[in-house]
């Protein structure tokens, strides 16, 4: 029988125009149970599906009301909260006596647990003691999560949390929750895909947990430091030539030119090439649920060398880090368009970066990658090895 996966990865536009609750009546018996195949089938869906459909699902469930709708939003906050790069628990959709009824418990890389509530409405008063400070105090008993490094996260359907907030901050247990609206959990996650640096993300993540901001300079920094991560590299001429030739022009990058932006083309060739299913985890990395398989997938326009043309590309000691950890990884180069895009198994690759030629400051490092096309051959600059040095990529593409 077809699950609502199948269906999707047969024809990903099978589903245009199509509600949730349009969808979900495909899915399993339709109606959403603890541990019952409609479940399942729709958790494993929304594992692999773009953001763009997750933030659709999500405004269905509150603005389109419908039988369970509160409880698909609790498994959609669940697979934000994997995409902002947690581990997830996913908790019950109807407590009962014998079980702790949370919605969801989030652990961070470093071990911090974010005990989840979802709410599509705050109309009504929490009572906080009965329910979600009670899981989290259960979960401590029980030695699940620490009662220092945890607290809690309720995620409320929309952005008028006024009375919430209110009831929170009068509470005894107001230094250990956050509050969030469903849109600004999606904005965290639409924020985290323009992103580079793993570490950026860690820091903006950060915002979930309890803090007193008597002191804003930590907020300042994590807003320079985003600021700063979404500036692209885009080179002049002088350090293409600085990077292809290993001498030094001495030439400041202050004139930098439009970056193109055609990841997504570039990331879908790559995905019908191989039939690999992933899912974008930052502005040019992406990976599969199993966590098998990992992408860094950048683009350059096409600069003009004579009767030639070469591609730029930056690529950071932290992608590097990212494409280590997986057992299957590549680097894909769009150069100038989506049609001439080079994939290289990143275990092949990364003996070239030994001689490619760098930046080094204070405050980042990273390699540039030189690409010339030449007679319609793919060729890498490896200045390390002499002064116009290449090596033919041409077999990588696709």
């Amino acid at each position: 029988m077809n699950t609502i996966l199948s269906i999707y990865q047969n024809n990903n536009t099978v589903l245009e125009g199509k509600t949730l609750s349009q969808i979900l009546a495909f899915t399993g018996d339709g109606k959403l149970r603890d541990n019952n195949k409609t479940s399942s089938d729709f958790r494993e869906f929304l594992n692999e599906i773009p953001s763009q459909l997750i933030t659709k699902f999500a405004n269905n469930c509150l603005t389109d009301a419908f039988t369970d709708s509160g409880l698909a939003l609790q498994d959609i906050i669940n697979q934000i909260g994997k995409r902002l790069s947690y581990t997830v628990e996913n908790g019950l959709y109807r407590g009962n006596q014998n079980d702790i009824g949370f919605d969801g418990i989030w652990t961070s890389k470093e071990g911090y647990n974010i005990v989840l509530e979802v709410k599509t409405t705050d109309a009504y008063r929490m009572n906080l003691d009965d329910t979600v400070a009670k899981y989290r105090t259960k979960l401590i008993e029980q030695q699940k999560i620490s009662k220092t490094e945890s607290s809690i996260l309720i995620v409320v359907g929309r952005e008028d949390t006024g009375g919430l907030e209110a009831q929170i901050r009068g509470s005894k247990h107001a230094w250990d929750i956050r509050l969030i609206s469903t849109d600004s959990l999606i904005k965290l996650l639409t924020l985290k895909e323009t992103l580079n640096d793993t570490k950026t993300i860690q820091q903006i993540t950060e915002l979930l947990k309890p803090k007193e901001y008597t002191r804003i300079d930590q907020l300042i920094e994590l807003i320079f430091v985003t600021s700063k991560d979404l500036q692209v590299e885009i080179p002049t001429e002088e350090e293409i030539e600085e990077a292809t030739s290993g001498r030094k022009t001495g030439v400041t990058s202050e004139d930098r030119s439009t970056p193109v932006n055609f990841n997504e083309e570039c990331f879908l060739r790559v995905k019908n090439k191989f039939g690999i299913n992933l899912v974008k985890q930052s502005r040019v990395s992406y990976s599969n649920q199993e966590k098998s398989t990992g992408l860094i997938c950048a683009v350059s326009k096409e600069y003009e060398q004579g009767q030639y043309k070469k591609y730029w590309f930056a690529f950071h000691p932290h992608q590097q880090e990212f494409l280590i950890e997986f057992q299957n990884s590549f680097v894909a180069f769009g150069c100038g368009s989506p049609t001439d895009t080079l994939v290289i198994p990143f275990k092949e690759f990364q003996p070239f970066l030994k001689n490619c030629g760098t930046t080094e400051n204070v405050d980042r490092m990273y390699w540039h990658i030189v690409i010339h096309l030449r007679d319609n051959k793919f060729l890498i600059g490896q200045p390390g090895l002499g002064r116009g040095s290449m090596t033919d990529l041409t077999k990588y593409k696709i």
